[in-house]
């Protein structure tokens, strides 16, 4: 292990130990009468308003890996990082709507679960069913990568030995984090995000000003990062986009955007919402998030002009760019100031790690152990169920990174993004129409799921040595239908997530048009027009934590 940084972990620990108090006091914080029931436990009673939502949902959706490894990116493939920012501008505009629809159906219906919206709709426990492993299997290296941000701060600090040893400083943290969300709920991280968000951008606005000056002006910096990519042999690499990228950059920007909010945790953050209005506010405020990020990108650019090199993981014996934004703060700030950045994303990490194993938790209570182990769970039951695997996936993910080399599961979440865009049309189209056939849609959900993976298997990366899933970025050439190529020869490139979700929604119209010709049985729809509309204060509205 080598030498700790004694100054920067008393700092990094002071500021932690006061996240875990926070949450453990965050039971008591607005609390109900009880936190045996989903709509408290999982949703914080159902009623956090436009602060507290603000916080919570940007918490969840920047999280400790888009703070370590969106910069990251920048250092080491140039403006292709930058994808970052077009999608976190044109998610809002684009989810406006139909999140809006989705509060209020769910709140009308007591859904707590995409899965359970989508049930309600089309009667279907096998659609619900897919919906619901879709966001567990997308979430699961989601949490993974909180961990690769929160240990890459760990190892800057010093704790970098191989094998347990090395790990057991992130067991600790995700031992201490289990026992304060299983108490807490979802009011623990929305608690803790005041601190997180206030930390990450004092640090930020710092590092933007600050570096900058300390290595000659952006210039300066500019030109170290082209000087930096005209030396590569790379040629995806480079300050600006280049012909064959272009179309890539766009298509990725575009998928996040469309799978930014059908991501569970993203889905818990908006129904936790007190109603229609503070989710108003939040999606005209919450693009202010997308001015921090876009300065935080631009450390990667500063770590080249900072001549700063990855750390070796001991673990792996490789280096590991994860490290840059650390190693970018342990060598440039001051130590007392580099452990408050260090906690800032640490504390990052914890905040989307709790929401995320929150989300996935009450998928599988509502939509598998009660849907088939469990029919009559009651309140209590489902709530305990619901504490029990939220410890479940987080030590998941800790297996991620303890048995499994951490650059596979990042490539998982290249594939998580996949995975979740094939919910789009079970659940955002089904927020507006029941035109598509609940039998079109899985087999839409079979087609797209298929076809992204084999896509995602016949991808390359070369500069990490893998022969499979080494990417997002698909040639066009490599398209291939029924060994009919229509783009022979092209190396213009596109994201994989978009050409699944074309082929979903091509088989689900084609398949609903046949199911509705022949008159096939589209489900009976429990929802009523009316319930798309309702809002906080509506005459006759569903209690929160009522029966079902």
């Amino acid at each position: 292990m080598n030498d700790l940084q004694w100054p920067e972990l008393v700092i990094f620990g002071a500021l932690f130990l006061l996240v875990t108090v926070l949450g453990f006091v965050a039971s008591r914080w607005k609390a109900g009468s009880t936190l045996d029931h989903l709509d408290e436990w999982g949703l914080g009673g159902r009623k956090f308003g436009s602060w507290i939502t603000w916080f919570l949902i940007g918490g969840d959706l920047y999280t400790a890996y888009t703070f370590v490894a969106v910069p990251a990116l920048l250092f080491s493939a140039g403006a292709t990082g930058f994808f970052a920012l077009p999608y976190t501008i044109i998610a809002y505009p684009i989810v406006f709507l139909p999140l809006l629809r989705l509060w209020s159906v769910s709140r009308a219906r007591g859904y707590v679960t995409p899965a359970d919206f989508v049930k309600g709709r089309y009667g279907s426990p096998v659609l619900a069913t897919l919906v619901a492993i879709t966001g567990i299997v997308a979430t699961m290296p989601y949490i993974a990568l909180q961990l690769v941000g929160l240990e890459s701060v760990l190892r800057t600090m010093g704790f970098n030995a191989s094998g347990f040893l090395g790990h057991l400083p992130l067991l600790i943290a995700f031992i201490i984090l289990a026992v304060y969300t299983y108490q807490s709920g979802l009011r623990a991280p929305a608690l803790i995000a005041f601190v997180k968000d206030l930390l990450i951008y004092v640090v930020i606005l710092v590092a933007v000003i600050y570096l900058p000056i300390k290595l000659g002006g952006w210039g300066e910096i500019f030109s170290a990062a082209e000087e930096k990519f005209a030396a590569s042999e790379a040629t995806s690499d480079g300050v600006l986009l280049n012909p064959n990228n272009q179309l890539q950059y766009a298509t990725l920007a575009l998928g996040s955007a469309l799978a930014l909010f059908l991501y569970p945790h993203s889905v818990t953050g908006v129904l936790a919402s007190r109603g229609r209005n503070v989710l108003k506010r939040n999606m005209s405020a919450l693009p202010a998030y997308s001015l921090l990020l876009g300065l935080l990108a631009l450390l990667g650019f500063i770590a080249i002009a900072a001549g700063i090199v990855p750390l070796t993981n001991e673990a792996t014996g490789r280096p590991d760019t994860n490290t840059i934004i650390p190693r970018l703060f342990d060598g440039e700030f001051p130590a007392w100031f580099a452990g408050i950045a260090f906690a800032a994303i640490g504390i990052g990490a914890l905040v989307p790690a709790a929401i995320m194993s929150i989300a996935a938790a009450n998928l599988w209570t509502r939509n598998i152990y009660k849907e088939f182990i469990k029919r009559d769970a009651s309140h209590a039951q489902e709530a305990k169920q619901a504490k029990l695997a939220s410890l479940v996936v987080k030590f998941g993910a800790v297996g991620f990174i303890l048995f499994i080399d951490p650059q596979f599961s990042i490539d998982l979440q290249l594939i998580g993004g996949v995975i979740i865009l094939q919910t789009l049309p079970a659940v955002a189209i089904a927020l507006y129409t029941r035109w598509l056939h609940r039998w079109g849609l899985i087999a839409g959900w079979v087609a797209g799921m298929a076809w992204g993976m084999l896509l995602l298997y016949d991808i390359p990366n070369p500069a990490t040595g893998k022969a499979h899933f080494g990417g997002s970025a698909l040639a066009l050439d490599k398209l291939n239908l029924f060994g009919w190529q229509p783009f022979a020869g092209s190396t213009v490139q596109i994201y994989v997530g978009i050409v699944a979700l074309a082929a979903n929604l091509i088989v689900a119209v084609v398949v609903s048009a046949i199911a509705r010709r022949l008159k096939v049985f589209n489900g009976t729809d429990i929802t009523n027009p009316e319930d798309y509309h309702v809002d906080e204060g509506d005459k006759n509205l569903r209690p929160v934590a009522a029966p079902h």
